[in-house]
Order: C-alpha cells, then sequence, then structure tokens
C-alpha cells in the first residue's frame, strides 16, 4: 500500500488575526460551541501528552471542563500518565478537529484539584464508571481480562450504594502558558495563530508559518 496519494484538499474560510477574539479561552469557547453543533463523536475527546525520563508519551482524555483558569480532566493519579505529571508538571493538550479542518494545541503547567472539586464531579458519575475507577489499577499488568472483571464485581459487592472517591483519583487543571489555533487551508497554506501569555497575564497573538 502506497500511502504518498493519501490527501485531500483543506476547505474553509480561513483565519484572520481581526477575527480572533483577544482572550484565547473566548476563542476556544466559540471553537468549541461549532464542534458541538456539528454533532461529532467525542467531541470533548483531547490528546494529553507527558513526557517521563525517557519520552514523550501520549493518550486521550476528555475535557470536563475549561474557564480562564485553564482545562480540567480527571484520571487515576497512579497512572502512568499521573506518574508522569507527578515527576514533570509540564504537560501539552491537543484538539484534533480534523473533521472541522481545525486543530488547537494548549501547552502549559499541570495541577491538582482540591478534594472537593474531585468528589463533586466523582459522585455525578454513573455508578459504573465509579465502580470501574476502583476496579482499575490503571497501567498495571493484568493476567487476563477476567480478573479485571472479577475486580469490578468485587467493587460492586463492596459499594453497593455510597461509592466513596479513591484516594489514587482525581483531577487535574492545565494552566495555559500558551494556545495554537490551526485551520486547515488549500494548498497546504494553513492559517495558524499562537498565543502566549507574558509575566503581566496579558496575552500577545502571532501568526506563525504552517
Amino acid at each position: 500500500m502506497n500511502l504518498h496519494d493519501f490527501r485531500r484538499q483543506y476547505q474553509s474560510d480561513g483565519l484572520n488575526h481581526q477575527d480572533l477574539n483577544v482572550d484565547p479561552i473566548r476563542q476556544f469557547d466559540l471553537w468549541f460551541n461549532e464542534v458541538l453543533e456539528m454533532e461529532s463523536s467525542d467531541p470533548t475527546a483531547m490528546v494529553l501528552a507527558t513526557v517521563d525520563q525517557q519520552q514523550p508519551r501520549q493518550r486521550i482524555v476528555l475535557l470536563k471542563q475549561f474557564d480562564n483558569q485553564g482545562f480540567v480532566f480527571f484520571t487515576n493519579r497512579k497512572s502512568t500518565k499521573g506518574k508522569n505529571m507527578a515527576a514533570n508538571p509540564e504537560v501539552s493538550l491537543h484538539f484534533p478537529w480534523h473533521f472541522a479542518n481545525r486543530q488547537v494545541i494548549v501547552c502549559g503547567t499541570v495541577e491538582l484539584l482540591c478534594r472537593e472539586e474531585d468528589a463533586e464531579y466523582f459522585t455525578s458519575r454513573p455508578k459504573q464508571s465509579q465502580w470501574a475507577a476502583w476496579a482499575s489499577a490503571q497501567s498495571q499488568p493484568l493476567e487476563s481480562r477476567q480478573e479485571l472483571l472479577d475486580n469490578y464485581e468485587e467493587k460492586k459487592q463492596s459499594y453497593p450504594d455510597d461509592i466513596p472517591l479513591p484516594d489514587f483519583w482525581g483531577g487535574y487543571r492545565v494552566v495555559p502558558s500558551s494556545i495554537e489555533f490551526w485551520q486547515g487551508r488549500e494548498d497546504r497554506l494553513h492559517d495558524r495563530f499562537i498565543y502566549k501569555i507574558d509575566g503581566q497575564q496579558q496575552w500577545s497573538i502571532q501568526r506563525l508559518s504552517p
């Protein structure tokens, strides 16, 4: 199979500096709501990149909140990504909205949410998801799928009603230092703009070569 010929033209109206909001969070909110209107699958999916002592690692997580403070997701803090972030809080998020001819890349520093915020979201999840959080020692080896299913059934029996918040599970907020918006254009002459924050917490906007 020759992959050289797999290509397409990106059809869009483009992205101009004068059309950008001065606040990147408001610009993200605008694009995010447009993605929601497209009724795509998993509109909150984003790629989280972390770095260990040897190499970068990536995986998909789900965006659960965003505001002027940053971008929030939840996970097992003893997982590979949890250990990576504990050792190196510098991370990147990538929103691959290729179906809209768009991408957003967020770079920043990750911080833990407080336990009250963790508990508020955990208790809002379906019980099945709460039991699963307890049942999975995320990133650890399993002898078989049956071992995971047995763990899940055990947690259902242990916590049939009120399911406590696991001490190893919680939320993270990525506080952005830069946010890049990419809009696909014809002939690979794409539009790219990056917002960067300075010491006075002011955002600057710069066009980048595609």
